[in-house]
This record gives C-alpha cells, structure tokens and sequence, in this order.
C-alpha cells in the first residue's frame, strides 16, 4: 500500500498535466489570432505561390480584424524560407506556402537539406493545384510539341529555364529531357520573376512554368504554349493540349501549394487556419479568380495534406533518381 500512493500521485500529475497543456492549447486557439500573421513564400513576387498568399492574407485580414504580412524568402529552391518557418515558434504566427519542391522533391535533388520536409512542420491544408505549362519564344520554329522535339534532336543543346533548382518547373524540364533524350541544360533562377524574361528574350529556349504565371503572356501572344504537363487539359485552357496526348504518354508532372505551419503547432490553431482558408478558398469569387489562372482550389483537412504529401515524396524521388538530377 505505501509503494501505490507515490504512483497515483505520479499517474494524477500526469494526467493533470496532459490536461493543462490541452486546456491551454484551447485557450490560445480561442484567443488566435491576437497579433500580425506572417506567410512566408518561397519565391519572388509574381508566381502561384505569392498569388495565392496573398489572396490568402487578404481575406483572413478581412476576417480576423489582424494583418497578415506576406514575406518573400526565395533562395536555394525555396528550402531558404521553407527553413525560416521550420525555425519559427510554434504558436500559428507564422506560416510558409510549401510547394511540391520545398516539401516532395527537395528532399530527393539536395544532399543536404536544411530541414526535414515532414518532421519538422505541421500540415494545415492543401490550397491549390496547377499544371506547369510548357512555353518558348515566339522566334523558336515550332509550332507544336511534336516539332518542337524533333527540332531539338536535329539541333541538340537546348537551354530550360526554371525558378529554382527542385521546383516543380525545374523536374518537369529534367523529366521532358528523360522521355525525349534531347540534350537540355538546366539553368535556375532565383524566381519566376528573373526567368520569364529571358524566355522572352530568347537567352533560354523553353520553360515549364506554372500555368498562373505565363497564361497572361501565352493569351497576350507573348510566349507560345505547346503543351501542359498535367494528365488532362486545363479548364483554364481548353484549347493548349496536354504533352502526354502530344506525343509523349504518361507525362504528368503538376505543381501544388499548401501551407504547413512549424511542428508541434497546437492543433487547435491548426484546425482554427484550416477551417478559415477552406472557406475562402470555397468562395465563389476566390474559386472563379484561381479557376481562371488554371489553379484548382482545394482546402483539404491537415490528414489530407499528410498523405498527399506522403505520396508525391515517393513519386518525384524515382523521378529525380531516374533523370540523375542534382542540385548541388
């Protein structure tokens, strides 16, 4: 009987203490949020994700009576500001719009990554998914994917542009170079911002560049579109194919953005972010503005992200192992 009265005090203080820690996580979440949000991108100002964050930011500002800063942290294919947040407390304060290279493909291009792409963040939902599209200058002679292929193996070395080493746009152009066996260097950039133009300029043959950021130019008759790399065309476009039914089948390479807050979040909070963003997300104006620049709105639950993420981790490491890819 002595022995049992010191465990039942210890199995109480437990029990207590689990308790204190859910009661408080519930308070917080009650009071969150009570100071400036930050999300952090990426990337340069312009792409999908700084789209998105910021008609994101807008509306929970709108919402939550708090502004809501939207940080540009691009670098190293965007594992710089994935880091940051990696980093940051986990009170729900701050956040990063994770992409398909910060946290699928970057894991398998880098020897040495800065942090780990899931244990060390906290899902909280998937906002949207996009093809990349495949565009060249209007000066190169082809007007279609299958001349454009053939153009490259008479003529060899091409040059694609890309954001970043391990985006999206960066795998799709090593996956094209795969499935064609055309001679492609790889030339990154620190963002969209600073590789459109020199598509434009023709100093780069081709980019697969997220389909919000080049449909103005493709629509304006500034670039030419010849494909896009999702398994089935875009609403957004109806009229440019897909690369798989233009000559090479089995092409699917899109991109996606989510927002993941640092590990540990209290959940609470998490649910709290998940359940505002869905309904911005679900908003018909919001829905209609995404739809329009071929973003296809989503606002999963954070189990969702979890597993999706979980899936693409294994889909691009056998294609980052099968192209030999590396970026450093």
């Amino acid at each position: 009987m002595k022995h049992r009265i010191p465990v039942l005090a210890a199995a109480a203080a437990l029990v207590f203490g689990a308790w204190a820690q859910s009661a408080s996580a519930q308070s917080s979440a009650t009071s969150f949020p009570d100071k400036p949000i930050k999300i952090v991108v990426t990337f340069t100002t312009g792409g999908a994700p700084d789209i998105l964050a910021r008609i994101i930011g807008e509306r929970l500002t709108a919402a939550w009576g708090q502004p809501v800063i939207v940080d540009n942290k691009p670098g190293a294919g965007g594992n710089l500001g994935a880091d940051f947040v990696a980093k940051s407390a986990p009170d729900g304060y701050t956040m990063v719009v994770g992409t398909v290279g910060t946290h699928s493909i970057n894991p398998a291009l880098y020897s040495k990554m800065p942090y780990d792409a899931v244990k060390d963040f906290t899902p909280i939902t998937l906002i949207a998914t996009t093809p990349n599209m495949l565009v060249i200058n209007n000066d190169v002679p082809a007007k279609n994917l299958k001349d454009f292929i053939a153009l490259g193996k008479k003529e060899g070395k091409m040059t694609f542009a890309s954001s970043g080493s391990g985006t999206s746009i960066h795998v799709s152009g090593e996956l094209f170079k795969t499935m064609t066996g055309i001679d492609m260097v790889h030339i990154p950039y620190k963002g969209r911002a600073t590789a459109i133009p020199d598509v434009l300029g023709g100093r780069v043959t081709m980019m697969f560049d997220n389909m919000p950021s080049s449909l103005a130019l493709v629509r304006e008759g500034k670039l030419r579109a010849l494909g896009v790399t999702s398994s089935t065309r875009s609403p957004a476009a109806p009229d440019i194919p897909t690369i798989a039914e233009s000559g090479l089948p089995g092409f699917d390479a899109g991109s996606w953005f989510a927002l993941f807050a640092p590990a540990n979040t209290p959940k609470p909070i998490i649910d709290k972010l998940q359940v505002e963003v869905r309904k911005i997300l679900k908003s018909p104006d919001v829905a209609k503005r995404l739809a329009d620049n071929g973003l296809d709105a989503v606002g999963g639950t954070p189990e969702e992200l979890a597993a999706y993420q979980k899936s693409e981790i294994t889909k691009w490491a056998k294609v980052v192992k099968e192209s030999g890819a590396k970026a450093d």
